[in-house]
């Protein structure tokens, strides 16, 4: 029996079993990992699976089962415990399931030949990779590198009337190096993502990256505390900007828990700032027909020229707020419930070369390395530790370690006063490099 008619016949089940409504969430997924050491192949771990979960409902009670064995016991015995799970829970008036029959055309989300592709070909990749790492001077060790790749089908179906389903493929490669000097040593990484095995750029710039990366910040030289501009690098954008995706949560706007949450159509930071969540990109991972619940997948803008245009919402967070669904109920796999999340922001580029901006800083922090949670989404303040490479006059004159930059969000969201162009669309958190004109930054 294939999936299709699988999920009608599971469906009649649910509501046979005593559900008023029910879904049926099909997925079948192979996925491969190669892992490569010092020129020696570690790991090569390939497996395929199969599973099904089932969301139920029985007056405005919500219950959730997953199995993988697909006799036909195990699934009823599933199916009955749904049915269980969902008269034990509370009833909410938003538990629905979508009835849009709907399906954005995405093209080119499957590799039909990646499977194909030679086993040999993909280690030799990844032995080029970490070879190539190396050839760097300053990197005296390998972390390792990787290839991954994975092919998935999704059939999702809904009392409602759905009964749609798509194909997907990724794969991807990654390489993490160290660079030593006396008693320094620092890390550096890349990695690359596509739909398309032969989309995967060559080996040698990812290398690259990962080596520059691990270079870069060797020597550095502490600074006074001050306040000076920060150059913010596309890698590290997400450290810094996540939480407002986070705070355009529906379910963190209705819960009170976003600095956004009374901002909707109102200014909040610099007309250099437009964001936009697309599910709907071709030959883009994150993009699909469909989101985790069936709705069709869709183009958000989130913000545009500073102003906040809208939240994102699922089915349930949306019947909350007396919405629609944007699309944007992520499922991690069949043995998971639908939650809000993004399938791929980008940030709009500016006008200005990398070089015009540093180049346009009298003094000033490139941050290259980030860490902390970003912008705080519900208190909207920022901390977080940075390391970079500092400018004067509008040149870098050493790398920097160990300071904090911090501020208040719409503070530095206001305070952003030059956009790049070099925008990368295959990074999953697409920004050009872009400068805030003025941030405390912590050093001696």
């Amino acid at each position: 029996m294939n999936n299709i008619d699988l999920s009608e016949k599971l469906l009649k089940k649910c509501m046979k079993a005593g559900a008023d409504a029910a879904e049926v969430f099909i997925q079948t997924s192979r996925n491969l990992s190669i892992g490569i050491l010092r020129s020696e192949v570690e790991t090569i771990e390939e497996a395929s699976s199969r599973g099904v979960g089932f969301r139920v409902f029985t007056d405005g009670k919500m219950g959730f089962s997953h199995c993988n064995d697909f006799n036909s016991k195990a699934l009823e015995d599933t199916i009955d415990r749904a049915v269980s799970f969902a008269r034990l829970s509370s009833p909410d008036d938003s538990n629905v399931l979508t009835g849009d029959r709907g399906v954005t055309q995405v093209a080119d989300l499957y590799d039909p030949e990646l499977g194909a592709v030679s086993m040999d070909t993909k280690i030799g990749m990844v032995l080029e990779l970490e070879k190539a790492a190396m050839r760097d001077p300053g990197v005296t060790k390998s972390s390792g590198a990787g290839y991954g790749e994975n092919e998935s089908e999704i059939f999702i179906a809904n009392s409602n009337g759905i009964l749609k389903s798509f194909k997907s493929s990724l794969c991807s490669l990654r390489v993490s190096v160290v660079a030593e000097k006396g008693d320094q040593k620092n890390t550096g990484g890349e990695y690359s993502t596509r739909v398309f095995f032969h989309d995967l750029p060559d080996v040698e710039k990812i290398a690259a990256g990962a080596s520059g990366k691990a270079v870069k910040l060797l020597d550095p030289v502490m600074i006074k505390t001050q306040k000076a501009a920060v150059i913010i690098d596309p890698d590290v954008a997400r450290s810094l900007l996540g939480g407002i995706i986070t705070a355009v949560n529906g379910e963190r706007v209705l819960q009170g828990a976003s600095f956004l949450r009374d901002h909707m159509n109102r200014q909040f930071a610099s007309s250099l700032l437009s964001i936009t969540d697309d599910g709907t990109m071709p030959r883009s991972p994150g993009s699909s027909p469909f989101d985790g619940e069936g709705v069709p997948t869709a183009r958000n803008i989130i913000a545009e020229r500073g102003i906040l245009r809208n939240f994102i919402y699922d089915t349930r967070a949306a019947g909350r707020a007396g919405v629609t669904s944007t699309g944007n109920a992520i499922r991690r796999g069949y043995s998971s419930l639908p939650d809000i999340g993004t399938h791929r922001i980008y940030l709009d580029p500016g006008d200005h070369s990398r070089d015009e901006i540093i180049a346009s800083t009298a003094k000033g922090l490139l941050v290259l390395e980030l860490t902390g949670y970003g912008i705080d989404p519900v208190s909207g303040n920022f901390s977080g530790g940075a390391s970079g490479l500092w400018i004067e006059k509008g040149e870098i004159v050493h790398p920097v370690r160990g300071v904090t930059i911090a501020g208040r969000g719409f503070d530095i969201l206001n305070a952003l006063d030059m956009m790049g162009n070099d925008l990368d669309m295959d990074k999953s958190f697409a920004s050009p490099t872009f400068r805030i004109a003025e941030m405390q930054i912590g050093g001696k």
